[in-house]
């Protein structure tokens, strides 16, 4: 019999200073891991009164121990709650994952500033706008810029080594700085122009730009003041279709909308008094939870990875306020409210985050349940034991044999789970490079060898407990794949799984595939309108994308570079070099043994070695 955990004793003895708590059970699972100003107080106050919420009431009772780490401020427990919840994943936490960082729009450092997208960690040379809530804004932004602006886009190899004015210019989204049909210095005039715009100073621009075309039409230069009078009707319709926020500059407006067993948190950005839209998290958590809890688990571990802007608009009271604004305050360097708003404009922009969630919300409990709908008429298809949880599914491309790559792309409950995803790189021209490796050397466009190799290097994995084992495995191709697939299998000496051959039919038509199972004579085909069909076709297509955008990247890459890898003395950095210099492989195939010794690094007879092997 399990003993009653004692609370009695253990909040005599517990200390009143912040700090992080984990409640574990009889068998040593993590229960719950939450954070404190006052632990005494905090952990008491699960044992002192009935809570009233079944989920909180059903872990209090399957408390067998309580660690408790003690911190010098508020900000410490808030990283180390955040940390801990993140690589232990507790049953009763609520987890928001959300791998991807948020983009930018960065203008580099160049004479000629390129503007393009950018994810990652900042550096001090160049110059960052953002955070953008989602790719499709900042892509949005960056099509405004080059319309309004006509600022360059392209990198900086291929700005250097432009002759002509590129399709860009022709379409009137680009300057052309790079064959001087623009100065210097009105080129640095229109990032100024940009800049100002991307800092919310779009009606200060608007004033300017309108006395710049006053004064040159005064001095009789039409053509700029035509232009000018083009900026800004752009500009103006740009003002009118992005949401202005009533005077708010920088703010985030974070909503939650719940259901019995899922929930909604959006995340709407405001930045220099512009909205840039929103993004939509979908945590995991037990059923019933609270929206104050969901807001407080989104916020102290949602801004501990990104910047807190000055100002944090909530959708519900989370009563601890004033805790997470000192910690992200003093994460940010500066002053952070979080508040909810009563009235004015910041209600109403609150009420439109608050309807996306709802939105955002009400399409995934769709989607999920016609993903329901689909694994369970999958299951009746194939005569499963239970609805499959987990499909993987492999594609082989390659052009003529070059550069084979495998795919392997997950599905679960929820849709693809792109973080398992897997490319393998099944390339015949390098032998040796295999054997060294323990791969099986294949001829060049060996599909069925290809198949084969690649399944037995993931499924190797599997029976060493590294990876989980699907519940249907299938197949793009035919009865070859099939059996491919099979034959490495059995070396493997696994024999419980469900595979499946996805064939495309007698007519290759959408909905005429062919199912070929091991244990059937004949194909199986499903209707048409079959949801299971629809869940193969969707698990095929993605498998089948993901390969060729593997084996075009590695393709590509070969192509650019192994043709200067093989020029004895010319390593990575003098390749680097040497493309840099001009402009790409083509161009270093022109190029004279004099142009190429002019290149740093590069001596006299490396020049006539790198000339020797393209002549």
């Amino acid at each position: 019999m399990t003993a009653v955990f004692d609370s009695r004793s253990f909040l005599q003895q517990l200390s009143s200073a912040p700090g992080v708590y984990r409640m574990t059970g009889a068998g040593g699972e993590l229960l719950y891991v939450g954070k404190a100003k006052n632990l005494k107080k905090r952990v008491g106050s699960y044992f002192l009164r009935a809570s009233g919420d079944p989920r909180i009431e059903a872990m209090v009772s399957q408390i067998a121990r309580i660690e408790v780490t003690l911190v010098h401020t508020e900000d410490e427990a808030l990283i180390l709650e955040s940390n801990l919840i993140k690589e232990l994943n507790p049953k009763y936490n609520i987890v928001y994952r959300d791998d991807k960082s948020y983009p930018y729009v960065r203008f580099s450092s160049h004479a000629y500033p390129r503007i393009g997208y950018y994810r990652g960690a900042k550096t001090g040379e160049h110059h960052y706008f953002g955070p953008f809530p989602s790719a499709g804004a900042v892509k949005e932004t960056l099509y405004t810029l080059q319309k309004l602006f006509k600022l360059r886009p392209c990198r900086d190899n291929f700005f250097a080594h432009r002759q002509r004015a590129c399709l860009q210019h022709q379409i009137k989204r680009c300057s052309a700085p790079c064959v001087n049909l623009i100065s210097k210095e009105d080129y640095a005039a229109d990032i100024r122009k940009a800049t100002r715009l991307l800092e919310g100073k779009a009606d200060a621009l608007a004033a300017d730009l309108t006395v710049e075309m006053e004064q040159a039409a005064e001095a009789l230069a039409f053509e700029k003041a035509a232009a000018l009078r083009d900026q800004i009707a752009a500009l103006k319709r740009v003002r009118e279709s992005r949401a202005l926020t009533g005077g708010a500059e920088d703010l985030d407006v974070v909503c939650v909308a719940t259901h019995q067993s899922a929930s909604c948190v959006v995340v709407m950005s405001v930045r220099d008094g512009m909205n840039l839209g929103h993004r939509s998290h979908f945590p995991k958590h037990a059923a019933h939870a609270a929206p104050q809890e969901l807001l407080e688990s989104f916020l102290s571990q949602h801004y501990l990875d990104q910047p807190a802007p000055p100002e944090i608009l909530v959708s519900h009271d989370i009563g601890e306020e004033t805790m997470l604004e000192g910690a992200l305050g003093s994460r940010a360097g500066r002053k952070v409210s979080i508040c909810l708003p009563q009235r004015g404009a910041k209600v109403r922009l609150l009420e439109m985050a608050q309807a996306t969630a709802a939105q955002a919300l009400s399409t995934r409990l769709v989607e999920a349940a016609s993903m329901d709908d689909r694994l369970l008429e999958l299951q009746r298809a194939l005569d499963l034991e239970h609805p499959p949880k987990r499909m993987e599914c492999f594609d082989i491309s390659h052009t003529r044999g070059e550069k084979t790559v495998a795919s392997c792309v997950v599905f679960n409950e929820d849709g693809p789970l792109k973080s398992a995803y897997r490319k393998f790189n099944i390339d015949s021209d390098t032998p040796d490079a295999q054997q060294r490796e323990g791969k099986e050397q294949i001829t060049a466009g060996d599909d069925y060898a290809a198949i084969h190799q690649a399944v037995k290097r993931r499924y190797a994995r599997i029976k060493n407990g590294e990876v989980s084992a699907p519940d249907v495995l299938f197949i793009d191709g035919g009865l070859g794949q099939l059996n491919a697939a099979l034959e490495a299998l059995d070396e493997l000496e696994i024999s419980d799984l469900k595979v499946v051959a996805i064939a495309k039919g007698p007519t290759r038509k959408p909905g005429l595939e062919e199912l070929i199972l091991p244990d059937r004579e004949l194909p199986l085909r499903l209707a048409p309108d079959s949801p299971a069909l629809h869940l193969i076709q969707r698990i095929r297509d993605e498998a089948h994308r993901f390969a060729i955008t593997g084996h075009r990247a590695a393709r590509d890459k070969a192509r650019v570079t192994s043709s200067l890898e093989d020029i004895e003395g010319l390593g990575p950095s003098r390749r680097r070099a040497l493309l840099n210099a001009f402009g790409g492989l083509s161009e270093v195939k022109r190029a004279s043994i004099d142009a190429l010794a002019k290149v740093e690094g590069i001596n006299t007879a490396l020049a006539e070695r790198i000339y020797a092997r393209f002549h």
